[in-house]
């Protein structure tokens, strides 16, 4: 009866392993999905920045051209 239980639970496993862990994992750690772990810890740490596009813009940027 317990082995019934767990057919879906290997059934899955065995489709998609990295899908599956990377689920299995997130639920023991208790991650939420929606968070973004990354740019909340760049903040944190003050490495979070908007880029200044006026500054930026001194003619290192790709210019068109037209070709006949």
């Amino acid at each position: 009866m317990f082995l019934d239980e767990l057919q879906p639970l290997m059934k899955e496993l065995i489709q998609q392993p990295i899908a599956f862990a990377g689920g299995f994992f997130s639920g023991l750690l208790r991650l939420k999905i929606t968070d973004e772990p990354l740019k909340s810890w760049l903040g944190q740490q003050g490495m979070m920045s908007s880029p200044d596009h006026s500054s930026n813009n001194n003619g290192n940027s790709p210019q068109s051209i037209d070709i006949d």
